[in-house]
């Protein structure tokens, strides 16, 4: 009795620790490949919907690398702030199905490597959302409804408030020529009803790119005229990083940018990226790179989803001996922007270098070598790519919002501003 009673508290307790943990977007199979949700027109912005936007929707396309179709189905749920399910029942986020089966499907051709490419309008036609902030969209098996496939975070703005932002020089003074400022104002907007707002309720959030480990709450600093300023604080500094690294798998029979050379062999493509390079120690250079994006693409043939092949892609960084204290990871959407098993790269001493192979679909991939230190969240530039102060980073400021009287997180505006240059 007091056995069974010890395994129920730890799987309630257990059950408590992973409804707390944030959500992020995952690939949970390895065959699940180039999961994409965006504007159906506009697949390299962030997944983001306003809320009276009943006709506008989200496209989510998917590949899984297999002969044969599976029956998937996907749902929608409701996330705070900090991306941790919240439990909001689907009746208070949205009006119409918030799940449904994912049923569109075709079959890849003219490729090595087999594939089934799924695609999924997101709300459903003729569902709504009647709630704003976070959510996540999951894809699952249609008869196993916990063997989760793939999740996607994406957001629903109010645009309820004025939001300004800026960047500016770090205001300590302290390695201008390294570090970004980045600072928030919110504003209300007359004839807007049913919000207060006090410091106390709102929650202002910002992000470097699309790097997770960058994203912190702005401390409110004071009152500027009727706007209350998050400026001027230690949260507010960004390392400046530099441009992203890229390579360009578009054309298999003529290497492009930074692809080294293409070898075919045992029915599958691999791809040698040349070696980057570490450049700590190297002044700033403009190079016009997507932010960690990535764009699907392929020179000779027309469906660029269902033509486009798979490849082994090969990453390499020289280096005499491995850092010691930390891993170095390969960051951008080609990885999820996660810092993790998935992306690490591995020191192979006979090689002299850290590597890393990822299988990707042919496209433009744009990417960063962050260090990660151990018992650290937080990756540092610093010490592969250096930092300066002119690098096009894309800033995303979020003002979230909840009273006593919300039952959930809102998200009351958003807006992305660009630094450097």
């Amino acid at each position: 009795m007091k056995k069974l009673l010890f395994i129920a508290i730890c799987l309630t307790i257990t059950a408590i620790s992973a409804a707390q943990r944030p959500v992020g977007d995952s690939a949970w199979r390895g065959d699940v490949k180039t999961v994409i949700l965006s504007r159906p027109a506009s697949t390299l912005e962030e997944p983001l919907l306003t809320l009276d936007e009943e006709t506008h929707r989200l496209a989510l396309q998917f590949d899984i690398l297999a002969d044969n179709p599976e029956a998937l189905r996907w749902s929608i749920s409701h996330c705070d702030a900090d991306w941790r399910p919240d439990g909001l029942e689907p009746y208070d986020f949205m009006q119409g199905f918030e799940s449904g089966p994912v049923d569109n499907y075709e079959f890849s051709f003219t490729t090595l490597t087999p594939f089934i490419h799924y695609t999924q309008t997101i709300p459903a036609m003729g569902a709504r959302f009647i709630h704003s902030g976070n959510y996540l969209l999951t894809v699952s098996l249609e008869d196993y409804p916990d063997s989760v496939l793939l999740t996607r975070r994406f957001r629903v703005t109010e645009q309820s408030v004025k939001l300004s932002t800026e960047t500016a020089l770090p205001y300590d003074g302290m390695s201008t020529d390294r570090r970004q400022e980045v600072d928030a104002y919110v504003e209300a907007i007359p004839g807007v009803m049913g919000l207060t707002l006090n410091e106390q309720y709102l929650k202002v959030i910002a992000q470097q790119n699309g790097r997770l480990d960058t994203r912190r709450e702005l401390p409110f600093s004071g009152y500027i005229g009727d706007a209350l300023a998050y400026r001027n604080r230690q949260q507010n500094i960004f390392d400046g990083g530099n441009t992203f690294r890229f390579f360009d798998l578009s054309n298999l029979r003529t290497p492009m940018y930074n692809v080294q050379r293409v070898e075919r062999y045992g029915g599958e493509t691999f791809a040698i990226i040349t070696p980057c390079e570490n450049r700590s120690r190297r002044h700033y250079t403009v190079d016009a790179a997507l932010n960690g994006d990535m764009k699907v693409n392929v020179w000779d043939r027309q469906n660029k989803a269902l033509e486009a092949d798979y490849v082994w892609v090969n990453l390499s960084l020289p280096m005499d001996q491995p850092l010691l204290g930390g891993s170095i990871h390969v960051v951008g959407e080609l990885t999820g922007w996660r810092l993790d098993e998935e992306s690490r790269m591995e020191y192979r001493p006979e090689y002299k270098a850290y590597t890393k192979r990822l299988r990707l679909k042919q496209g433009y991939y744009a990417y960063q070598l962050i260090y990660l230190p151990v018992r650290s969240t937080q990756g540092e530039t610093a010490q592969i790519e250096g930092d300066h102060r002119e690098t096009p980073n894309t800033y995303t400021v979020s003002v979230y919002y909840r009273s006593p009287a919300d039952i959930a997180d809102r998200l009351l505006a958003v807006r992305t501003i660009k630094a450097g240059n």
